[in-house]
């Protein structure tokens, strides 16, 4: 993670399993199995992998995944939820703490079929150096995932909250304060696609995320499986449908390291 991101780590974990976060997650797992198929299995690596939620779901299809982060707490708790997992499943993944902005001199360039980089960017004052490194060690053909704050609709949270004064905030530029009470930075879709082409990461297709959950109370609690079920199924279709997806808190973005087919592990 970005610096920014130490000062709210503690609000981060006890929020985990909460409604929004299993939202976020869920949504975001399905709509990149869309791209990153269970056949043939792949080499990923997650930038900024937190408590490893992302990774071990991938794992768990056969993946091979390196976690990256700079926080040795959410590490830790990756680690815990590692032992209880199956032997195959451990052994497809492996841990390194470091900061996002060294993965240019971590990794060699096009090491990695799938690069996944979920809620990072936004605590970072400049995103294009480690968009830069996301393109340098992702392989020829391979696959980016993208999880940024919208900056197009950065004023929806708090309109819906009544927070006059984060509207008018929203409205002038694309700073903000989340709900872990870290400042942060949100993108806007066409500049995102702009830097990313730029490049050579032509953007596949791009998703919203939280559409009808982000003003839900951060410890809302999870309702009923069939509840959930219905509910993730409805996020998920307003995800990939306008208007609907404009107006999401966060923007998913698939795009596809040039042309070509990405080698299998």
């Amino acid at each position: 993670m970005g610096t920014g991101f130490a000062s709210g780590e503690e609000q981060w974990r006890t929020r985990l399993g909460t409604l929004r976060q299993v939202v976020r997650q869920q949504v975001v797992a399905r709509q990149l199995a869309v791209h990153l198929r269970d056949v043939p299995c792949r080499r990923v690596l997650d930038v900024g992998c937190g408590q490893g939620t992302q990774a071990l779901l991938l794992a768990r299809r056969g993946h091979h995944v390196v976690g990256l982060d700079s926080s040795a707490q959410l590490l830790s708790d990756f680690r815990r939820a590692l032992e209880v997992e199956a032997p195959e499943v451990r052994e497809r993944v492996s841990v390194l703490q470091a900061d996002a902005g060294r993965l240019a001199e971590l990794f060699a360039s096009a090491s990695f079929d799938a690069v996944l980089c979920h809620g990072v960017l936004m605590y970072f004052d400049d995103p294009r150096p480690l968009l830069t490194s996301i393109a340098q060690v992702t392989s020829p053909g391979g696959i980016v995932s993208l999880l940024v704050r919208n900056g197009d609709a950065l004023a929806m949270r708090p309109g819906l909250l009544s927070d006059w004064a984060g509207v008018e905030q929203a409205f002038e530029g694309t700073a903000y304060l989340n709900r872990i009470g870290v400042r942060a930075r949100a993108d806007r879709l066409d500049d995102m696609t702009a830097a990313l082409a730029e490049r050579g990461m032509p953007l596949r297709e791009w998703y919203g995320v939280r559409i009808f959950t982000d003003a839900a109370a951060s410890d809302a609690a999870l309702p009923e499986p069939e509840q959930l079920n219905r509910l993730l199924a409805c996020e998920e279709r307003a995800g990939r449908t306008d208007p609907y997806r404009r107006v999401g808190a966060l923007l998913h973005l698939i795009a596809t390291r040039r042309a070509g087919e990405a080698p299998a592990c």
